[in-house]
């Protein structure tokens, strides 16, 4: 939605994304162009799934004082709703 000043407007938008997706991830990004470039200058989550899976960030250090990053997913590790 470009150039909306109407909050009715985006809320309307937002209640069909709900029921379209509603077992998603529903993020809401706001732009701001008045310098001629589009910008995100305001972003949030408005709607979660019920169930979300774990993840954990694991670190690992390497050669030379580097550290190499990767991404783990512990729900995989145990049964649903026993993961946190």
């Amino acid at each position: 939605l470009f150039d909306i000043n109407d909050p009715a407007a985006v809320m309307y938008e937002l209640s069909s994304c709900r029921k379209a997706k509603p077992a998603h991830y529903i993020k809401v990004n706001g732009f701001d162009n008045t310098r001629g470039v589009e910008s995100c200058v305001l972003s949030f989550i408005v709607q979660r799934p019920m169930n979300e899976p774990g993840f954990i960030l694991q670190r690992q250090e390497v050669e030379g004082r580097q550290m190499r990053y990767s991404i783990h997913s512990y729900a995989t590790e145990r049964p649903e709703g026993a993961r946190y």
